[in-house]
């Protein structure tokens, strides 16, 4: 039985087979999961995340619980390793949005269910397999650049690219650091794969001759109270139609959502590649489409 916490579990193979799963199921959808249950776990706010995975299981032919955190015995002290045991023996998946990676692990270590991390502090690997079906859809190369937060989705992106064999630069602000497990990870990928990997202090540098410019919020969800820290120390990291021009011909740009005007992007550049995001956001209904398809499988 496989889980999907990280997209370091899964091989350059195993990847590009789900987008090309998800872009046949956006063509021609099916009902691949009659009578599947997903259980679906949140301890953070969500909007596409909860509409792709609900979407996804019903339109499979299963079904989705909705469980809030708040709501279940969790919040009142019960040991993970027990909610575990309970609930991944009554359904057969379980996606959890999460606060502490830490946590995610510790559920799946003890659910009979295959897990899955529906965002996690560490990373994001749903996000990035949407994204990932999105530049296909574009016919973009694997010229990526990364502009914000060492945050999980630059981990993701990171660890992503590493095993595809990409090139990734990835523009930060002075004072801050990627995960040193992520980095060291991605670095050995590279090796193997041929990806090209560099880190900037200048997002002008790192968007310079890219197909891919992605940024994402630089506040996170739970840290509302380091926004006056955060916009002080990414003053001059928004991508704007200035930053935009040092990128090849063509160029989208991606955003993760929900953006904020004004902050990682400009308004003018988000609506010229509005179309490119908004599809961007409807792809993870299909991308999770395919990952439950692919995870059924591996329970034997």
């Amino acid at each position: 039985m496989r889980h999907f916490l990280s997209l370091k579990d899964f091989s350059k193979e195993e990847i590009h087979a789900l987008i090309t799963h998800a872009a046949e199921l956006k063509k021609n959808p099916q009902k691949l999961l009659p009578d599947k249950t997903l259980a679906m776990i949140f301890e953070k706010s969500s909007t596409r995340t909860r509409m792709a995975f609900e979407l996804a299981i019903t339109e499979l032919g299963g079904k989705a619980l909705f469980l809030s955190a708040n709501d279940l015995q969790l919040h009142r002290g019960e040991l993970i390793k027990d909610t575990a045991r309970v609930i991944g023996a009554m359904v057969d998946f379980v996606m959890l949005r999460v606060k502490s990676h830490e946590d995610l692990v510790e559920f799946a270590k003890y659910s009979k269910a295959p897990v899955i991390n529906a965002l996690s502090d560490l990373c994001h690997p749903t996000q990035v397999l949407g994204d990932l079906l999105t530049i296909q859809e574009w016919n973009k190369q694997g010229k990526i650049a990364f502009i914000g937060d060492s945050n999980n989705m630059c981990n993701s992106w990171l660890v992503t690219a590493a095993i595809l064999g990409y090139e990734i630069s990835i523009a930060l602000p002075k004072n801050y650091e990627i995960n040193p497990e992520i980095l060291s990870f991605a670095r050995d990928k590279a090796l193997k794969s041929g990806a090209k990997i560099s880190i900037t202090h200048n997002k002008f540098e790192a968007i310079e001759n890219k197909d891919v410019v992605i940024t994402d919020t630089w506040i996170s969800m739970g840290q509302e109270e380091d926004k006056d820290r955060k916009i002080k120390d990414f003053e001059g990291f928004m991508i704007d139609k200035e930053a935009m021009s040092v990128a090849n011909e063509g160029a989208i740009l991606l955003h993760c959502l929900p953006a904020y005007r004004g902050y990682e992007v400009s308004e003018e550049l988000f609506e010229a590649h509005s179309e490119v995001i908004f599809t961007e956001a409807r792809n993870r209904l299909y991308v999770v489409k395919a990952l439950l398809c692919f995870l059924n499988q591996t329970k034997g």
